[in-house]
């Protein structure tokens, strides 16, 4: 074995040489095949390079013909080369030509080999090419030979980075003006310098020939990355029980892992050094995240990303922190983890672009709570954005403007005044009643997923909660949470509102809202075509009612003495509705059978965002104390429209003559039952929307703390009687357009429908 491993070193301390030799490419990589080759005692040896579009182009071979290099290009995804660079995983195999994903190409001459071993060659979580030796015989490729390409595909990815062969976007020129398009992440305007977020070492030594040396080095650094972690967890800037401390200590827990750490060191083991053992194996984690459908466990590969990053820096001695930001930043950066991003000047940061990112990320959420716009998903960004360079960044519509030019800056400069000042005026105007013109009284509360969100109900005037999304504050722990912890929380939003009415959704999770340990809870992910019509939201509490009821527990605590709301999300059956409440029975009879102190009052309520609940109203309402429309997910199942769906998500209009009719129609019962009902959901922050919801006769509202000023400014040059003398257009003129009647009305009437 220890001759075995001298002779993987041999192998891999030439293979590193012949890399640094002055040939041209093709030259150089003509040898690395001939190298791997003999060395695995292979009879063919490729590489495959990744072409801009995704195909995969035959770029140099040992026992292949010679003329097929540069000739033999796959489409993207096609055969055995295609199949490793779309999952990014090794494929072995005795018998090639009888695998359903091997394609033939007869220029190659590969129709006499049988046995395969291909790896891809990642690096940043891309895949760059493959690399794949083949053999006449049927062979089974050993762990061993897995492991001794994957490091030679690691060694290669080095010496293929930053190819403008790979490019898949030019960069831009530094005076060339481009504008590209996102998904609004965190609302808001920045103006500022382009400053690239580049937390990946160069590594200088690969490869290490004492490898009980490395494992001390590594260990050494393990143990600092558990202490910046710790120290960082201690700041006092940290509000206790807040979301940027809860985000650290989940990183702590990472840092502990034991299975991380074992891997590491089994990766020194192949000869790499600490540095490239670290790199190897969060290269693998990524590759495996990057093909996840699950949507919470690729967040988290930003987490680990972050603390692999950390753990380098420690070995290389590299600085801890960023560089000092210019007055004006704009970060940009393919993804990041919560706690670089603490790490950046908070003053100078104007705006962050990534070119991954989404709602559910950690780094999201702290952006959202410090108030810097944020834009997601822009391809190729780090490729296209030059350091340095001037740029617009609008989270409102999810725009990126690189090298703006003299009218564009003057446009948004102007648009940047404009919006201090509206958002001047909404706190002017957040102590004033939200009344219309003449008189009527129209409550806008206010949405809350996390404690950083709370001091906006004082800043926005919001009159109460109408929607606590509990499961936010799940999905940021590792482990669930205790219920000495719900407890807090819950008395936190509780205390901030005041007196003033807060309703809490039970969990909603399931679909794309997934927790980390949901495993542990005995809830497996359902696969479907459609997630958000499987098992979720009430369908799992009723199926887990343990969770539910350690949930219920900490509410009626938490709510000792006040008065508690309680809403069961997703009810498609008044069934569903009665079991619900028969477990908050049980939790009710709990509480005073062991003499806890109890809330003053409870109330319960459904969310109705399943239609089928439409056609049950009158059995429903008499038994609820009141009633939340969720317009998102009602919305999605009204007109099957996946809102997830980029190509159906926003295909149908809220606006719409059938879906305002069946609002009106819910409303109507409601009033008759005498049932208080609020509209929740993204179609209230819209203030034009909002005169829809009025017109119908709704008279409580939820929605984001964003919304608040521009649906109250609307509501306070609303004349209501004149909307609905407007109101018989919208439903009983076929011919005419519900959405051109309100934007007419808004028009004549002066009031601003922009949010």
């Amino acid at each position: 074995m220890e001759s075995q491993d001298r002779g993987t070193r041999f192998f891999l301390k030439r293979l590193r040489e012949t890399m640094a030799l002055a040939l041209k490419e093709e030259s150089r990589l003509a040898k690395i095949v001939a190298l791997i080759s003999g060395h695995m005692v292979a009879e063919v040896c490729s590489i495959y390079l990744r072409r801009p579009g995704g195909e995969m182009e035959l770029y140099a071979t040992e026992g292949l013909n010679p003329k097929a290099v540069g000739r033999t290009v796959l489409a993207a995804g096609e055969g055995l080369i295609g199949a490793i660079a779309r999952h990014a995983q090794p494929l072995i195999l005795q018998d090639a030509q009888n695998h359903p994903a091997f394609s033939y190409r007869p220029e190659t001459g590969e129709e006499i080999y049988k046995s395969f071993l291909g790896v891809p060659i990642i690096r940043m979580g891309h895949v760059l090419g493959v690399l794949s030796v083949q053999n006449r015989r049927r062979r089974a490729y050993s762990e061993d030979n897995v492991e001794l390409m994957e490091t030679a595909a690691m060694l290669m990815a080095e010496l293929l980075a930053g190819r403008a062969f790979h490019s898949r976007a030019a960069r831009a020129a530094p005076n060339e003006a481009l504008h590209l398009k996102g998904a609004s992440l965190a609302r808001g305007l920045a103006m500022g310098e382009i400053v690239l977020h580049q937390p990946r070492i160069h590594i200088e030594t690969l490869l290490a020939e004492d490898s009980d040396r490395e494992h001390e080095r590594l260990d050494a650094a393990l143990y600092d990355l558990r202490a910046e972690l710790d120290e960082m967890r201690s700041a006092p800037s940290l509000a206790e029980g807040g979301e940027e401390r809860q985000i650290l200590e989940a990183h702590r827990i990472f840092a502990d892992d034991r299975s991380w750490q074992a891997r590491l060191h089994e990766a020194i083991e192949t000869g790499l050094s600490a540095e490239a053992s670290v790199e190897r194996v969060q290269e693998n984690i990524r590759a495996r995240f990057l093909h996840q459908s699950n949507p919470y466990l690729k967040e988290r590969l930003h987490d680990l990303d972050d603390l692999a990053n950390r753990l380098l820096r420690h070995l290389t001695g590299g600085g801890m922190k960023p560089e000092s930001l210019p007055e004006e930043a704009i970060l940009v950066a393919r993804n990041m983890g919560p706690a670089e991003l603490l790490d950046y000047d908070k003053d100078r940061l104007r705006g962050i672009a990534l070119e991954e990112g989404s709602a559910l990320a950690h780094a999201t959420i702290v952006a959202r709570s410090l108030g810097i716009p944020l834009i997601g998903r822009l391809p190729d960004l780090l490729t296209i954005a030059a350091a340095g360079s001037a740029a617009i960044l609008d989270g409102d519509t999810g725009a990126l403007y690189l090298n703006p030019d003299r009218h564009l800056r003057a446009a948004y400069r102007e648009k940047r005044k404009i919006r201090a000042r509206r958002l001047k005026a909404y706190r002017a105007r957040a102590r004033r009643a939200s009344r219309t013109k003449d008189g009527a009284e129209i409550a806008l509360l206010m949405n809350v997923g996390l404690l950083m969100d709370l001091p906006q109900l004082e800043e926005t005037g919001a009159e109460g909660i109408g929607l606590v999304r509990t499961e936010l504050q799940f999905m940021i722990h590792a482990a669930m949470p205790r219920l000495s912890a719900q407890v807090a929380l819950y008395r936190q939003i509780l205390a901030a509102a005041g007196e003033n009415p807060v309703a809490f959704r039970t969990l909603d999770i399931g679909g794309d809202k997934i927790l980390p340990y949901m495993r542990n809870l005995g809830i497996r992910r359902q696969r479907g075509e459609n997630p958000a019509l499987g098992w979720r939201a009430i369908r799992i509490a009723l199926d887990k009612p343990v969770l539910l009821r350690y949930q219920l527990r900490a509410l009626l605590q938490a709510a000792a003495g006040k008065a508690l709301h309680i809403l069961f999300p997703m009810i498609a059956t008044v069934e569903e509705y009665h079991q619900a409440r028969a477990l908050l029975r049980k939790e009710e009879t709990h509480a005073e059978r062991h003499g806890l102190a109890r809330p003053r009052s409870v109330s319960v309520g459904a969310m109705l965002e399943v239609p089928s609940l439409i056609w049950q109203l009158e059995a429903l309402l008499p038994e609820s104390d009141f009633l939340a429309i969720g317009t998102n997910d009602l919305l999605q199942f009204f007109f099957a429209s996946d809102r997830g769906d980029p190509h159906v998500g926003e295909r149908y209009d809220p606006l719409n003559r059938g879906f305002l009719a069946a609002l009106r129609h819910i409303h109507r019962k409601a009033e008759a039952a005498g049932v208080p009902a609020t509209v929740c959901g993204e179609m209230a922050a819209n203030p034009l929307h909002a005169l829809a919801l009025i017109g119908i006769g709704f008279r409580k509202i939820t929605l984001a703390p964003s919304a608040i000023g521009p649906v109250k400014e609307a509501i306070g040059l609303l004349d209501l009687r004149a909307l609905q003398e407007e109101m018989p257009k919208i439903f009983d003129d076929p011919a005419s357009s519900p959405r051109e009647i309100l934007e007419d009305f808004a028009k004549k009437h002066k009031i601003p429908t922009v949010s």
